[in-house]
């Protein structure tokens, strides 16, 4: 063996751990600029990052199967799917009496918040949601 013969002593899923925990924290990212943006009267981001961010967590679910972080992916992807179908069914209310529907939504962008935060404080511990 040379010098320049690279040894791996990382222990055998350890390298796919990091890969996945790195593409979690980057969704949570992306979930967090468009929570905090829907919260924030006025500061509505792209719902392209959410959709970017939702992609993700789909194709990459499978890869977390059997470990901590599968239940962070489940998580993500639960929050976006509730928030939008609560999105949607309060949409009319818009029509009718904006009032209501403004509550509505401000009352569906904290709990999606309160989600995303929760499960970032998890993913940061090394916990499962």
């Amino acid at each position: 063996m040379t010098r320049n013969d690279a040894v791996d002593v990382t222990p055998k899923g350890e390298s796919e751990q990091d890969s996945l925990r790195a593409w979690g924290w980057v969704s949570y990212l992306l979930h967090l600029i468009v929570a905090v943006s829907a919260v924030i009267p006025g500061a509505q981001a792209s719902i392209f990052l959410l959709l970017i961010a939702f992609i993700m967590d789909w194709i990459k679910r499978e890869d977390a199967v059997g470990t901590w972080q599968a239940s962070h992916f489940k998580w993500r992807l639960r929050t976006v799917l509730w928030a939008g179908l609560l999105y949607v069914l309060t949409f009319p209310l818009f029509l009718l009496l904006y009032f209501p529907g403004a509550v509505a939504w401000t009352i569906i962008s904290i709990w999606f918040l309160y989600r995303i935060v929760k499960g970032m404080v998890r993913m940061n511990a090394g916990r499962p949601v």
